[in-house]
């Protein structure tokens, strides 16, 4: 896995993105001031390389090699999640749920006094997929979607990511 790196400026702050080429495709990573603020998974190839001189991107793509290594080594990085109060709470209980395991949107919905479709939208706002693992939110009676799909390249992806933590499918 390698990266590239395209600097641009926004009100007063720079921002860094990355492309990070890994099994699932392309990864686009935005980080910016020393913490990710969007992760996009690309559905078309692309290049990718290093760059020497950006420490934090490294620590960005060690992370990211490990867990497509080992599904459960942690991805414990620094995060800045823009959304609403709502969101936040679900992206939070998104990170709750441990490697291997799936909760389907019901459940998430009843611990959060809120409703399935309501969980199920702030899953699908979920500015870092794969790091706030929403893969592993499932509907009560099969996969569910995937950012917003129901069906071809995004939920071929869930569906990876799921047995690649090694939870079986149906």
């Amino acid at each position: 896995m390698s990266i590239g790196v395209a600097t641009k400026t926004r009100a007063a702050s720079v921002s860094s993105t990355l492309k990070v080429s890994s099994p699932l495709g392309i990864l686009r990573i935005t980080h910016r001031q020393g913490y990710i603020v969007a992760l996009d998974i690309q559905t078309v190839s692309g290049q990718s390389s290093v760059p020497a001189s950006d420490p934090f991107a490294k620590r960005i793509v060690t992370a990211l090699q490990h867990y497509f290594s080992n599904p459960r080594s942690p991805l414990r990085l620094p995060l800045v999640l823009d959304g609403t109060e709502f969101q936040q709470r679900v992206w939070s209980a998104l990170q709750a749920i441990p490697v291997g395991q799936t909760r389907s949107y019901g459940e998430l919905a009843r611990q959060l006094g809120s409703s399935a479709r309501a969980v199920g939208n702030a899953c699908r706002r979920n500015p870092v997929a794969v790091i706030v693992p929403c893969h592993r939110v499932i509907a009560a009676h099969g996969l569910g979607g995937y950012a917003g799909k129901t069906s071809g390249r995004r939920l071929q992806i869930k569906r990876w990511l799921l047995q690649h933590e090694g939870i079986e499918l149906a």
